[in-house]
């Protein structure tokens, strides 16, 4: 009957360590890849964004023939929805602003470019995407 009580109790300290073990190396291999892939995910949403807001602000050219003053005119005349996220820095409101290279170029906003500080997985920086 002691016995029986006895292995019915619980794990032992041995097996309750192993396990430990077993997944404490999994999560050493599995953690650096999971946040690797959200850096690239961030990257890519970043690239996406810059490319959709460029794109806006050609249309705005196009159709006005200035450039914006701001990235706030293309959302109240509905050129994007709402402003860009910029994922790396996490906030909509570090990009940087480049003026028309023509100074008689109407408009302040001819491009935009990240305000992350840092660099890509590539090694670019960010405000050169």
């Amino acid at each position: 009957m002691r016995n029986r009580l006895r292995k019915t109790r619980g794990f032992t300290l041995i097996e309750l360590l192993l396990v430990l073990t077993i997944v404490s190396l999994l999560l050493t291999l599995a953690l650096p890849q999971y946040f690797h892939s959200i850096d690239a995910s961030k990257e890519k949403i970043l690239a996406e964004n810059l490319l959709v807001t460029r794109d806006a602000i050609d249309k705005f050219y196009g159709d006005v023939g200035r450039y914006p003053d701001s990235l706030e005119e293309l959302v109240d005349k509905h050129y994007l929805r709402a402003l860009p996220f910029d994922p790396v820095s996490d906030s909509a409101t570090t990009w940087v602003m480049v003026a028309p290279p023509d100074e008689q170029m109407p408009g302040k906003v001819y491009d935009i470019k990240s305000g992350a500080s840092g660099s890509t997985l590539a090694g670019q920086p960010y405000g050169a995407l």
